[in-house]
């Protein structure tokens, strides 16, 4: 994977998505897509394996329940079950921009574009 600059400080989490299983994943979390601008997202995965497909930096890593990938906003990425998987992703803004919801608009459990 391309070198990213770090989580940056004063995230917080305001958001997360129901835990999905291999069975149970969005077929939009299955294709390239990119959380929207001022939106960052971490992955956990809770049982099993997920590979999560870095587009931009065309690189991929495989999660488990000890990696939690991080994703930056506007990035393109995917994700895919490596056999049985649980997960669940939890969306992150800065504490200031906490008024405004990033993810207004579309489905409010995956504010993605």
């Amino acid at each position: 994977m391309s070198a990213l600059p770090p989580w940056p400080a004063g995230l917080t989490g305001y958001k997360r998505t129901p835990e999905f299983n291999e069975a149970t994943v969005p077929a939009a979390l299955l294709r390239d897509h990119a959380t929207k601008d001022g939106v960052w997202a971490r992955l956990h995965v809770l049982e099993g394996r997920l590979r999560f497909v870095d587009q931009e930096g065309g690189g991929e890593i495989v999660l488990d329940p000890a990696v939690h990938e991080v994703i930056f906003p506007g990035r393109l990425h995917h994700v895919a079950p490596v056999g049985p998987v649980r997960f669940f992703v939890e969306f992150c803004r800065h504490a200031e921009e906490g008024a405004a919801d990033p993810g207004a608009g579309g489905d409010p459990a995956l504010p993605h574009r």
